[in-house]
């Protein structure tokens, strides 16, 4: 298990956009990515979690996180051997560890945490709670974004992970981190 959580070596520059649900994580991936002409990493949680919902009528249990975060690393490892310099990640292991310590009482999967903490990213989006709340099959917590933005920010701060905040309308977001990335890619 432990190699399927693990992020493979790379010369890329990765970014992993970061935040609480509905706060345009994956419209700015996709936008990031065809800007850079590169590929992104799709969430994979929400896929999974689509299929037990319509088969099951299901909600996401703790037996489901380690699984979740293979998938998710899975696409990341196949998609970075394939990408332009530049990586861009819609979701990664330590969004599924607050996740799981919101959820779960605290409760963090023991590989999934030293995975969480390991894998390297260079810049993290933290997506800000500016826009609207959508509902669909999986969002649940519409009464509690400050909450879980705030959790999604100390987890950050706590690990010392370099990040900047996006804020504003989906254009603003963009511009702010394309003068983000490209400052990366400057200095890389």
């Amino acid at each position: 298990m432990a190699e399927k959580l693990a992020q493979r070596p790379s010369s890329l520059i990765k970014v992993v956009l970061f935040g609480p649900e509905s706060t345009g994580k994956t419209s700015l991936a996709k936008m990031l990515a065809n800007h850079y002409d590169t590929f992104w990493v799709e969430e994979y949680m929400r896929e999974y979690l689509q299929e037990k919902w319509d088969k099951e009528k299901k909600i996401c249990e703790p037996k489901d996180m380690i699984p979740i975060a293979e998938g998710q690393m899975k696409r990341e490892n196949v998609l970075a051997e394939k990408a332009n310099k530049l990586l861009i990640s819609d979701t990664n292991l330590l969004e599924l560890k607050v996740y799981s310590e919101a959820y779960y009482e605290g409760f963090c999967d023991a590989q999934l945490l030293k995975h969480a903490l390991n894998n390297q990213y260079d810049l993290y989006f933290l997506t800000y709670i500016d826009v609207p709340w959508t509902p669909d099959d999986l969002r649940d917590k519409p009464e509690d974004r400050v909450g879980m933005f705030k959790r999604f920010e100390e987890e950050l701060k706590k690990h010392q992970k370099p990040y900047v905040v996006l804020k504003g309308d989906l254009i603003d977001r963009f511009n702010i981190a394309i003068e983000e990335i490209d400052k990366l890619l400057k200095n890389k």
